[in-house]
This record gives C-alpha cells, sequence and structure tokens, in this order.
C-alpha cells in the first residue's frame, strides 16, 4: 500500500525549538498508484484540509485535492510538496499542478514557491480594525463562505483567519492561496499569523507573482489505509 507523508506547513519555532502550528497535509510521493478516479475519496477520507498526489517527481507533476473538491493551485499543498521532494527525492525548480508551472525552491527547514492570484480559489479578504476583532470572530462573515479576515499587527506583519467553506473547510489553519491573494491585493512584503500558530511569509515578485512560504514539519509517514502493512 502506498505511504502517506503527514507533514504541517507554516509552522512556528516553539520556545523549545519544537514546531508549532502548521497546516496539516498529506502527500503521496507514489501518487500514481492510486486511481485518479479515488483521489477524491481518498482525500476525504483522510480529512486534511488537503491531500497531494505526486504523480511525476521528476517533472513536479502533482494533483491537489481538499475532501470536497480538487484544486488547480493551493499554497500550503505546495509549499509541503517542494519541501518533501527535495527532503525524499530530488529537488525541483518547478511544480506542475494543473493551473500552471509553479517556481518552487527548498531548504532544510523551510520551503518556497510562487503563484499568480488569479490561481488561487477567489478569496475575499476583509479589513478589521484590530488583531482582537479577528480574534473574536465566531466564523465566517453572514452570507461568506470563501473569505479571509485581516488587520495590521505591526508595519510587516498581520493577524489574519480564513473561511474556506464552499472547499469543504470550515476554517484552515494556515491558507497559501489566500496569502497569495493578500500579497497581491497589498503589493508589499508581510507576514501572516494565521489560525493558532502558523506564520506564512509573502513577497510579490516581477510578472504579478506572489512568492510565499515557510517552515515545514514531517509528523510521520504512514500505511494508507491505516492498518496495513
Amino acid at each position: 500500500m502506498p505511504g502517506l507523508h503527514v507533514l504541517r506547513v507554516f509552522t512556528a519555532e516553539g520556545a523549545a525549538g519544537e514546531a508549532s502550528g502548521g497546516n496539516r497535509l498529506g502527500v503521496f510521493l507514489d501518487g500514481s498508484s492510486i486511481s485518479p478516479s479515488e483521489r477524491q475519496s481518498v482525500a476525504a477520507s483522510i480529512g486534511f484540509s488537503e491531500t497531494v498526489f505526486v504523480d511525476d517527481a521528476a517533472r513536479g507533476e502533482v494533483r491537489i485535492f481538499t475532501p470536497a473538491v480538487e484544486l488547480p493551485f493551493a499554497g500550503h499543498p505546495l509549499v509541503g510538496s517542494a519541501w518533501l521532494l527535495a527532503r525524499e527525492l530530488t529537488a525541483v525548480a518547478f511544480l506542475r499542478p494543473p493551473a500552471g508551472e509553479v517556481p518552487a525552491r527548498a531548504e532544510v527547514e523551510s520551503a518556497w514557491i510562487a503563484g499568480r492570484p488569479e490561481w488561487a480559489p477567489p478569496f475575499e479578504w476583509i479589513e478589521l480594525a484590530s488583531p482582537r476583532e479577528v480574534d473574536a470572530l465566531a466564523g465566517a462573515p453572514e452570507g461568506h463562505d470563501l473569505i479571509g479576515a485581516y488587520a495590521w499587527a505591526g508595519e510587516d506583519s498581520v493577524r489574519a483567519r480564513v473561511f474556506p467553506a464552499r472547499l469543504g473547510i470550515e476554517e484552515d489553519e494556515a491558507t497559501g492561496a489566500a496569502a497569495v491573494r493578500l500579497g497581491a491585493l497589498l503589493g508589499r512584503p508581510l507576514t501572516i499569523h494565521q489560525g493558532r500558530g502558523s506564520v506564512i511569509e509573502v513577497c510579490p515578485r516581477e510578472g504579478g507573482l506572489v512568492e510565499i512560504g515557510g517552515r515545514v514539519t514531517l509528523d510521520e509517514v504512514r500505511p494508507y489505509p491505516a492498518g496495513t502493512t
């Protein structure tokens, strides 16, 4: 049976050096062993916000599924995949999800990818007056199912939460695709502090690209389905 790598992407370094926060991600490095017709149900059974199937590691060809839909582009799955490929197989200069060719780079503890805002799901962003107002949200603003809320927490830092119910996720711990859109909207480098303790570094680049990245942690490798050997 294929092995499932379980990562956390956009982690922060804790007081004792351990990783805190981060959005969980499942990656099948041997994604071609799982039929395309089965991938949506596999992603739903795993239950992470996204699961990646690597079809060609050398070329960086990947497919990304939430529990409800396939995505042509997503941030934290591509950041995590770039890091894992460099760690386990071979570093790639580009990843190739259905959206297009995505520049990628990786270091020992971190990875970055660059995407176009139009590749991302059409997240709305609303600005609130303070980080306290962001933290006080009980859920997505009424009538919205693909939205983020942010407030400035410093000159180059924002506090954010993202609610992508349209994608089958009530609230996301760290949302790279939404960060690409926010970076394009604000047009400046920034650090996003999202969820319970996740950190996303964002930097607009030439040609309309927005680079996002951060720390990645491997939590475990387990057989799929669980309990198989």
